[in-house]
């Protein structure tokens, strides 16, 4: 498999950081699943290693960063697997630029880290998105096959709803087609009960 070192990288007017190849999930839908594995007109997003706080900085800083009107936590894996870079790297920019941060995860984070996570995002991260991918524990499990099993989904909607007190928005997200109407009306549903709002993402299916 090619690997390189694209650690950020643009995406129509959004600036995407990616910080590491690890993912606890291995979701139907990824586009992690293909033999492909690349996103069109870049180059791929496997990393040769995991970029300390340094090589992400520097890779930032050969940036025009105020082309952007967003930057996101966002890659091949999941952020909060590489959490202390991330956080570190959210004071930098904070310091230095004036421009919203998003974090793209799975909410599995303070199972990966093993201790609630949610208030290191206070003041570092204005908005979170989190694939909830169904209302449904079973269907959840079996869409995003998560390496902790039963403990997932739980632990999700509890990350999702800590989240909330510390950043100024937090969305549950489902891809389309991936569920019935009637689920993702229950999401909605259940989105409205932790606080939350939610999106239905398009579905981008993988490169073959």
């Amino acid at each position: 498999m090619k690997k390189a070192m694209t650690v950020v990288y643009p995406v129509g007017s959004g600036l995407y950081i990616n910080l590491t190849n690890k993912c606890p999930c291995s979701c139907t839908f990824c586009i992690r699943q293909s033999s492909k594995n690349e996103f069109e007109h870049i180059e791929t997003l496997w990393l040769e290693h995991e970029p300390d706080f340094d090589e992400v900085v520097q890779a930032i800083k050969d940036t025009d960063v105020s082309a952007y009107n967003e930057i996101i936590f966002c890659g091949y894996g999941e952020p909060t697997e590489a959490l202390s870079v991330l956080l570190k790297t959210a004071d930098f920019l904070k310091s230095n630029y004036n421009i919203p941060i998003r974090l793209n995860t799975n909410g599995l984070g303070n199972l990966i880290n093993g201790k609630d996570i949610t208030p290191l995002l206070k003041g570092r991260i204005d908005a979170v998105s989190i694939s909830l991918n169904s209302s449904n524990p079973e269907i959840y499990e079996k869409t995003v096959r998560p390496v902790f099993g039963r403990e997932a989904f739980p632990a999700l909607l509890d990350f999702a709803r800590k989240a909330a007190a510390f950043v100024p928005r937090v969305v549950l997200s489902t891809v389309s087609t991936t569920i019935t109407k009637e689920d993702e009306d229950e999401c909605r549903r259940l989105c409205e009960s932790l606080g939350v709002a939610y999106r239905i993402r398009e579905y981008e299916p993988p490169a073959v």
